[in-house]
């Protein structure tokens, strides 16, 4: 097993640095994972809204110990839309504790007259990079929703990357896309429906040429999270790996971002087995490895954990 001294860090300037992305090589590089989620047990001071796959209760104390464990340098943390609702609080407490290791992406509502306000707000707080929209039911098909749009627009002019939980609705996506190619889209899960517990699907694939037809966009993004909960085999899940190769193709590495989606995914691996399903394959190089599992989130979010 890889340890954690085998990786030497790198600071978000040679990462993010203008032009061109850089190629980060693969003894420079921090591990980042694209989606993780944290919260408290549920409780009044601050209760949940409903409910999410996964343990009673995983603070931020208790991520960084399971990041630790594995060699995990930092991840973006979400702020869970079961439990929270577009509330960010419990999260902002967590970054204000652990501001080395992790950044923020809040849900917005685009139904909300205010939307546009709430993201410059959002933009204020320390360490966030981005907002999040589930589109379910209450968000509008229409690509020239203005709701929508307005959150688009407005995330652009915060310098912040829109992140889409739209299984279901990836050629709608497109035309997003489309219409505000200036602001930095990035793709839930793979655009994929994903189970919240086994067993796992039995066509997890059948949307994939959808999600590679995104790949015109130029300012679409894709996080390669959850994938191994699309696996039929055990770990190290090597039937996933053909399909990936497919969106690594279409999108190239400067566009794919790997993480856990943990704790969703807790029905269905530990997460050290969905870390080192990435690190330790032979399906992708070095220098590869090193951008989808770091670099290129750290391009896209303009953000590196700093815990040496």
């Amino acid at each position: 097993m890889l340890r954690r001294r085998d990786f030497i860090k790198v600071s978000v300037g040679a990462i993010a640095a203008a032009g061109a992305p850089e190629r980060v090589s693969a003894s420079t590089w921090k591990t980042i994972d694209a989606q993780v989620h944290c919260y408290e047990r549920n409780h009044a001071e601050r209760p949940w809204a409903s409910t999410l796959v996964g343990p009673e209760e995983m603070t931020g104390d208790q991520m960084v110990v399971a990041m630790d464990a594995v060699g995990v340098d930092g991840a973006v943390l979400v702020s869970p839309f079961a439990m929270y609702r577009y509330d960010p609080g419990y999260v902002l407490e967590v970054e204000a504790r652990h501001p080395d290791r992790f950044c923020l992406v809040k849900p917005v509502d685009t139904n909300d007259p205010a939307v546009a306000e709430n993201i410059a707000g959002w933009k204020a707080k320390k360490g966030t990079v981005g907002v999040r929209v589930i589109m379910g039911d209450n968000v509008s098909a229409d690509p020239a929703d203005p709701g929508m749009n307005r959150v688009l627009a407005a995330a652009v002019k915060h310098s912040l990357a829109v992140n889409l939980q739209c299984w279901g609705r990836l050629e709608q996506v497109g035309q997003l896309a489309s219409r505000n190619p200036d602001t930095q889209i990035v793709i839930d899960h793979l655009g994929l429906t994903q189970p919240m517990a086994p067993p796992a699907l039995l066509q997890p694939w059948a949307e994939l040429p959808k999600v590679l037809a995104l790949a015109a966009h130029p300012n679409v993004a894709i996080k390669i999270t959850g994938a191994c909960t699309l696996a039929q085999d055990p770990f190290p899940y090597s039937d996933i790996w053909d399909s990936l190769d497919r969106i690594f193709t279409a999108f190239s590495f400067d566009r794919c971002l790997w993480g856990t989606d943990w704790t969703r995914a807790v029905k269905f691996l530990t997460y050290k087995e969905g870390v080192d399903a990435f690190r330790l394959t032979d399906r992708v190089s070095d220098g590869d490895r090193a951008r989808l599992m770091g670099g290129t989130a750290s391009r896209l979010y303009n953000w590196s954990p700093s815990k040496s």
